[in-house]
């Protein structure tokens, strides 16, 4: 018994290690900044920053988490997704986002998303920071 909790151990240790090899090329790069749409007041975009800017923008803060996989594979497909989604860096480009959707998605609670929330409370809004971003990004040309 001792004899295979060792072998699935040292083989959890090989797999582990070895899936770190898998790195996806997006981690700790972003591209520059091309265009930022007018945002209606820097309160709008300060909340844009806190709550959406490191998946929908050049932005990206790569945290700790984005260096290990697998949880490096999720980060980079999320980023991709949201950034091909919409790109506050790169507006309107590419934009897949209607401006009066964007508010929809904040004031319904899907963005941002729960999952992201649990590594980032401080991208969690208050009502009336929530109330105030929709409307800024729904005023967005």
């Amino acid at each position: 018994m001792k004899k295979v909790l060792g072998i699935l151990i040292v083989a959890l240790i090989v797999v582990g290690g070895g899936i770190q090899l898998i790195r996806p090329s997006i981690i700790g790069h972003n591209p520059p900044v091309v265009s930022e749409p007018q945002w209606p007041s820097p309160e709008v975009r300060t909340l844009a920053q806190r709550a959406c800017f490191d998946c929908h923008s050049n932005e990206t803060t790569w945290w700790w988490y984005a260096q290990i996989a697998p949880a490096s594979w999720l980060t980079a497909n999320d980023v991709a997704e949201g950034r091909s989604t919409l790109n506050f860096s790169d507006w309107p480009g590419g934009r897949r986002v209607e401006a009066g959707e964007l508010g929809e998605v904040v004031l319904e609670g899907e963005m941002p998303p729960g999952i992201y929330l649990l590594m980032h409370p401080s991208a969690r809004l208050s009502d009336a920071e929530r109330q105030t971003l929709a409307a800024g990004l729904n005023a967005l040309r």
